[in-house]
């Protein structure tokens, strides 16, 4: 479908009117395990207003090298104000519905006599960068840090008791947005117990996705076999969400290579991998055959085209995540000024970056109007509402059923939580409303085995979303 008819202005200004303006801070990295509650500072906003002044692109970078602490994501230069880092401990509930919200909160977010609540797990137990998380079989849980560890937590009858999985921090570039970036395990992880993990090599233009094995509860560093790397012309913008879809295919996102405004044209040029969704076959590899190229990938055999590419013409997808009943792959792709998007990305499409930027033409009108063809975001919103879309997932648990088949997300500066649910009368067929606001910097979502939705926040405890009677 056409990009230009099928959003009209009165659409856009209904979107626009969903939302509360917020803005952006971070925590500094200080040690690996604790920080001190009120330790957060506005050192990000700095380094990031400082970098564009600098550089004339509006990415975020670290100020320095001891307070390198932003999300591996964009943000803009109009975006100022407090803290987001919150003081919460084991038994601590914290409710961030706002009063400006409260009448769209109960009829999404809430229903009558219950409402949302974000309750810290792990002991309240801080977390400086936290990237992903993920559930292990046996119910204990690993979680990753942009520094580069990823440590498993093991509640012991209240008692949480962690152990170190993989410490990769002598040997990645970390600092604004590089690091290690993402993990997933192998899906048949009880039998085949790998782990992929997707970071910045220290003293290289690239990032690397690898396969480690998990040898007696630890990630066996020697068993390391990169599957694949990619080289970065600039620091910025490297996607970093590894996924296995239901067909059994690894997934990674792959941002545009940074600066701003794709200044050599990744986006479009099917060349390169940058600025793409890629899809291999990762099954039975080794140091010789790192991956293999699934026969039934949209663009396998056009010449000028790199096999792997699933989807592009995205800018930045930091986060993406399948419905585990449809299985859709939702992506949150983040915006250069004004919109930031959420698409449902499939085989052989083109999503527009940087002819279009979101729901908006970019370029000029002659570009977009040749480009008739790039897919549409579901959903988008502007900076006046937040300036950096975290993605997250749909929501199958059975705990808070009024929100089953909502696709939940937020916003990286502003710290809401949305979510999108079908509606026929919508011009996507999705409407968007405000769920819960986290009050944090949130760097991405995670799902357990129950289906139930975790909120990650840079500079505070990891957040489950529940509900309570009133």
């Amino acid at each position: 479908m056409s990009r230009l008819p099928r959003f009209s202005i009165p659409f856009l200004l209904m979107a626009l009117l969903l939302g509360a303006v917020a803005a952006i801070a971070c925590a500094s990295e200080q040690e690996r395990d604790t920080t001190e509650p009120g330790s957060a500072t506005t050192t990000q906003q700095a380094g990031q207003q400082s970098e564009r002044q600098a550089t004339g692109t509006e990415d975020r970078t670290a100020e320095d090298a001891e307070s390198a602490t932003s999300r591996t994501q964009t943000k803009d230069d109009e975006q100022q104000g407090r803290s987001g880092v919150r003081d919460t401990g084991d038994e601590q509930e914290v409710s961030r519905s706002t009063e400006a919200d409260s009448d769209l909160q109960e009829s999404q977010g809430s229903s009558p006599g219950f409402s949302l609540v974000l309750r810290p797990i792990l002991g309240g137990r801080q977390f400086h960068q936290p990237v992903e998380m993920i559930e292990l079989p046996d119910g204990s849980l690993l979680v990753a840090e942009q520094r580069g560890y990823i440590t498993r937590f093991v509640d012991n009858g209240g008692e949480i008791e962690q152990f170190g999985i993989l410490d990769l921090t002598e040997s990645i570039t970390f600092g604004g947005e590089q690091g290690l970036l993402s993990m997933a395990l192998d899906p048949r992880f009880a039998d085949d117990p790998y782990i992929y993990v997707y970071y910045s090599p220290r003293g290289a233009n690239i990032t690397r996705l690898s396969r480690f094995r998990i040898v007696q509860g630890e990630a066996f560093v020697p068993s390391e076999l990169v599957v694949i790397e990619v080289a970065q012309p600039y620091s910025n913008h490297n996607g970093g969400a590894v996924r296995f879809g239901p067909d059994g295919m690894l997934y990674l996102g792959l941002g545009d290579g940074g600066a701003a405004n794709d200044p050599q044209g990744h986006g479009q040029n099917r060349e390169t991998l940058l600025g793409t969704v890629i899809r291999i076959d990762v099954n039975d590899i080794d140091t010789s055959s790192p991956y293999r190229i699934p026969t039934d990938n949209p663009f396998l055999g056009i010449a000028g085209v790199r096999p792997e590419i699933w989807a592009y013409g995205l800018r930045n997808p930091w986060r993406m995540a399948f419905d585990p009943e449809t299985g859709d792959l939702w992506v949150g792709d983040v915006g250069q000024n004004r919109v930031e998007e959420i698409a449902i990305v499939r085989g052989g499409e083109n999503h527009g970056w940087n002819v279009f930027e979101g729901d908006e033409c970019f370029r000029n009108e002659d570009d977009c109007a040749a480009l008739a063809d790039a897919v549409a975001p579901v959903s988008t919103y502007g900076h006046d509402e937040g300036c950096s879309v975290t993605g997250g997932m749909v929501y199958r648990g059975e705990a808070l059923p009024h929100l089953y088949g909502a696709y939940i997300f937020g916003d990286y500066c502003s710290g809401a939580i949305w979510g999108l649910w079908p509606d026929d009368n919508s011009e996507t067929g999705w409407i968007r409303s405000p769920i819960i606001e986290s009050g944090g910097l949130i760097a991405s979502f995670a799902v357990d085995s129950d289906g139930e939705v975790y909120v990650l926040v840079f500079g505070g405890p990891i957040l489950k979303l529940a509900g309570e009677a009133r």
